[in-house]
């Protein structure tokens, strides 16, 4: 073989994964216009029906898709391929929707054609009833048809078949808590209507009362089951808001934030601390912050954070206000942010003037993990020239940070003095001494 040819290499150790996903072998998915064996007429016109209704959906032809729909819709009845009914139901199911929300008719009758189409899917089988049923409610709440929406709910929610699976348990979940939001959006509507007219209090509207205690029920019931349930939380929290149960608002979004089983959410914290700074409740505040910042260092309240830091005469609160703020530019959102830059020159001169001596020991400990890559990430020429083009008091804070957080690096202010030498320091000292004889 001659020398100048690359050496070959083996048909395995060419093709051979760096990693065992080599075998692992993934669940082929059912197609729906492969022949198969035992294939009749019947189910070829079915396969060749549903290829028509592709075509004419991927070209936008929805009156023909619709045309062929109603002959698709015989599949619904065909029992002769054991696991494939259900697979049909949902192929029904979906592009069904989808040409019904495409195929312009009068809006009434539009209104009339889909409901009467989710009527015939909950129909046919069980498994789907209650997926059909929840994306019910939403389509009649997206065409403002709220006590519908809630009647269908109502519905679902004391549907049962048989036992009760684990994915069928959450569903029936997710549908209580939708159902408790909707008695929350009447609730508001006639809160709105009380706001309006002479009479106030509870008397005034029993009815609105009885929403109240309704999406409770919902609404509360979903702290028993782990999950992220944010907009239905606030839902509840308003309206105990709304009639002065203070404490259990507090106690609701305390238990959301800090309840191991739920998994991990920056959400329940933020809420938690905008109600307690909405209602001047500063005790528990510091301790809400701390646990936010150690799941997003990065959130704007961090700045928020940092300054009741500051606000706080325990020891440590300075040092650990500075840690706050560096972890915040770390990230790249906030690199050009004058006002995180400014909150960290506050927090330098309060603990220069805390520390005194110790000042340099202090900032070289908890800049020690940084020292190596911060001078690349904030201070080149580069970044002084962009500063110098779009803030220049940015550029002049941090002209001043760079000797205090990284001694020895000068090349951001070197770039400074070079393209802006009204803020060197000689250049001041050299003024001062033309006009002050005695220096």
């Amino acid at each position: 073989m001659d020398d100048t040819e690359p050496e070959q290499m083996s048909p395995n150790e060419e093709d051979e994964p760096l990693d065992d996903t080599k075998n692992i072998k993934l669940p082929k998915a059912v197609s729906l216009f492969t022949e198969t064996p035992l294939e009749s007429g019947y189910h070829k016109s079915t396969r060749t029906c549903l290829q028509y209704i592709r075509e004419a959906m991927l070209h936008h032809r929805w009156k023909e898709a619709s045309e062929y729909m109603s002959s698709y819709a015989q599949s619904l009845e065909d029992t002769a391929q054991g696991d494939v009914p259900p697979l049909m139901n949902e192929v029904y199911w979906r592009v069904g929707t989808e040409i019904l929300h495409h195929h312009h008719q009068h809006p009434n009758s539009m209104m009339d054609a889909q409901n009467s189409f989710y009527a015939q899917m909950k129909n046919v089988g069980v498994k789907g009833y209650l997926l059909i049923s929840l994306e019910h409610a939403f389509h009649l709440l997206v065409n403002g048809q709220i006590m519908e929406a809630h009647q269908q709910l109502s519905i679902a929610e004391c549907w049962r078949y048989g036992k009760i699976s684990q994915a069928e348990h959450q569903r029936i979940r997710l549908i209580q808590a939708y159902k408790g939001m909707l008695d929350y959006i009447i609730w508001c509507d006639r809160k709105s209507k009380l706001a309006v007219s002479e009479e106030s209090g509870v008397e005034a509207d029993p009815e609105m009362h009885l929403y109240f205690r309704k999406a409770s029920v919902s609404l509360m019931g979903i702290l028993n089951s782990p999950g992220i349930w944010d907009p239905f939380i606030l839902c509840y929290v308003d309206m105990l808001e709304f009639y002065s149960d203070l404490e259990g608002a507090e106690k609701v979004l305390t238990d959301y934030a800090y309840d191991s089983t739920f998994p991990p959410n920056p959400n329940a914290c933020i809420y938690l601390y905008q109600f307690l700074k909405r209602h001047d409740r500063p005790e528990n505040r510091m301790n809400v912050l701390k646990t936010l910042h150690t799941q997003v260092p990065s959130h704007e309240l961090m700045l928020e954070y940092s300054t009741l830091l500051l606000q706080s005469d325990t020891e440590g609160c300075v040092q650990t206000a500075l840690e706050v703020v560096l972890d915040m530019l770390d990230y790249a959102c906030w690199k050009s942010s004058l006002a995180v830059w400014s909150h960290l020159k506050t927090t330098i001169i309060r603990l220069k003037h805390q520390n005194g001596t110790e000042f340099r020991s202090v900032v070289s400990g908890t800049m020690a993990t940084r020292k190596d890559w911060w001078p690349s990430y904030h201070f080149t020429s580069f970044h002084a020239q962009n500063d110098y083009a779009e803030n220049l008091e940015l550029m002049k804070v941090k002209s001043l940070l760079e000797r205090k957080l990284c001694p020895g690096h000068s090349s951001y202010d070197a770039a400074v003095r070079k393209i802006y030498p009204d803020v060197s320091p000689q250049k001041k000292k050299q003024k001062r001494s033309k006009n002050d004889p005695k220096e």
